[in-house]
């Protein structure tokens, strides 16, 4: 699997009454490294960034063990990104938990359909005709900043480089 490098692609997406999804990929063509799928509804997150600032943070347990060795080798084994279980906060509230997914059809169809777009937002339309059935996402270059084994960040950047990133995401052993 390929890893990610100092600047990343992230892209939120879900359907307006579903859950939200976060991908992070190397690039808009790649397969995402990172795909969780948080218990936080789309509609829900999506009041919260028109709010202004937004932090997701993504916390997960380190793997206890006996000995402090084995505890770093199987922390070592997993790395952060492939962590399966996380608690997931929105600007410091519990939103329940995300969970890490592989990419599956739905997913790459929405992945692919996005694939142009190096930043934006906007709704794919559903096939049924229905709002049920429309997507919607942001996608975005985001900054990846590594600060140990057990914690990861990911800014999102902004263009004109005014002000500091209206997104941040937060990946963090604990």
């Amino acid at each position: 699997m390929a890893g990610l490098g100092a600047h990343v692609t992230g892209t939120l997406y879900g359907h307006r009454r579903g859950h939200v999804h976060l991908a992070f990929q190397a690039d808009g063509k790649s397969c995402p490294v990172v795909l969780v799928e948080l218990a936080t509804a789309t509609s829900a997150l999506v009041r919260e960034m028109a709010s202004g600032l937004v932090r997701i943070s993504l916390e997960c347990e380190r793997k206890s063990g006996g000995e402090k060795a084995e505890t770093t080798t199987a922390a070592a084994a997993t790395r952060l990104v492939e962590e399966p279980l996380w608690r997931a906060y929105v600007n410091g509230k519990k939103c329940g938990f995300a969970v890490r997914r592989d990419c599956g059809p739905a997913d790459w169809k929405v992945l692919r359909a996005v694939e142009p777009v190096s930043m934006g937002a906007g709704v794919i339309p559903g096939d049924g005709g229905g709002t049920d059935g429309d997507v919607m996402y942001m996608r975005a270059r985001f900054e990846r900043v590594v600060g140990s084994k057990d914690s990861e960040a990911f800014y999102m950047m902004n263009p004109d480089n005014n002000g500091g990133p209206e997104l941040s995401v937060y990946l963090l052993r604990i």
